[in-house]
């Protein structure tokens, strides 16, 4: 059975450019290929619709080298 698409609000720091905004993109779909991210770079959130945990998203774009916490999910 398939996991339930979560609506996750991530805050993001580290976000500067539209550079950025890609790189948070790809990192989320490495993780899900559907999820779907809508980038607020200036109030540095990031809105998902994913399969995956907070806690995955987050670690996705710990590694893509932006500090990352759930504000919900």
């Amino acid at each position: 059975m398939e996991e339930p698409r979560k609506d996750l609000l991530m805050q993001v720091d580290g976000m500067t450019c539209q550079g950025c905004v890609n790189a948070v993109t790809k990192a989320i779909q490495r993780l899900d290929p559907g999820a779907q991210v809508d980038v607020d770079l200036e109030h540095g959130r990031v809105h998902v619709v994913t399969q995956a945990q907070s806690v995955e998203v987050a670690r996705a774009l710990d590694a893509a080298g932006y500090e990352a916490h759930a504000m919900t999910g």
